[in-house]
């Protein structure tokens, strides 16, 4: 009987141990305030324990959406997702700091990270490029809305490196019908090059190619015209023998 006693006392305490720590830690969780939840999740951000942060930052968002720390807690919540390589994600997080908290400062960094999630998921370029055409569309945006920004120059470095990728994408297809000898085809995907991506190294390639596909076609005429424009745009081309080798002997074969 005195055993049993002791037995149901032990657990009665057991209970309020118990229900005292948890009332405990919930008065814990109650009195921690923005900038303090702030300070643990940049904590765990900063150890690489990401979705540990992402907790810590989604409750600032939620609970505290008019604290000072609101805007970084958003936009530390893109950063996680771009750590973990997340860009779509990322993205989204961004996009919603520009979009709910249009005032903050950190919206420049957020419709850069926008446009460098993008760049990230563009793919090489024989793969289909949305991506690519993407992070264009929102650099550019970086670019108009923030031009003096420090990473202007950046973000005009990766238009630049993005639209080579597409040039040389049109290129290869161009090549392609060449080598398969569909010449109308090459000559449109030449013309694509040439006409887009005139500031790209592949606009000289196309003329070339341009050339010898018009010659494929026996327009001779057409291919002398352009001859003489890929002369006057690249005076100094390694190619200008090639092209001029061409059109001479077409020309001689008229003869």
């Amino acid at each position: 009987m005195l055993k049993s006693r002791f037995i149901s006392g032990f657990i009665i305490i057991i209970i309020l141990t118990i229900v005292l720590y948890s009332c405990k830690s919930s008065d814990v969780e109650k009195i921690l305030t923005a900038e303090e939840r702030f300070e643990l999740g940049m904590k765990e951000y900063e150890k690489g324990n990401y979705l540990e942060a992402i907790d810590e930052f989604n409750i600032i968002t939620m609970q505290y959406p008019g604290s000072a720390v609101s805007d970084d807690a958003q936009y530390y919540l893109g950063e996680c997702r771009f750590k973990r390589e997340e860009y779509l994600l990322a993205s989204y997080e961004y996009e919603t700091l520009k979009r709910n908290m249009p005032a903050s400062p950190l919206v420049p960094k957020a419709q850069y990270k926008i446009a460098l999630c993008y760049y990230m998921l563009s793919p090489k370029s024989s793969l289909d490029q949305t991506y690519s055409w993407k992070a264009i569309e929102e650099f550019q945006t970086f670019i108009e809305y923030f031009p003096e920004d420090s990473l202007v120059i950046d973000a005009e470095a990766k238009i630049s490196e993005l639209r080579e990728k597409l040039a040389k994408k049109d290129y290869e297809t161009a090549i392609l019908y060449m080598n398969m000898e569909y010449f109308k085809a090459a000559t449109y995907y030449f013309d694509k090059v040439i006409d887009l991506y005139h500031d790209t190294k592949y606009s000289e390639l196309a003329y070339v190619g341009k050339i010898e596909a018009l010659i494929k076609r026996n327009k001779i005429d057409e291919a002398k015209s352009e001859t003489e424009i890929f002369l006057k745009k690249y005076p100094q081309s390694k190619f200008k023998q090639k092209v001029e080798s061409i059109i001479g002997v077409q020309y001689e074969k008229r003869m």
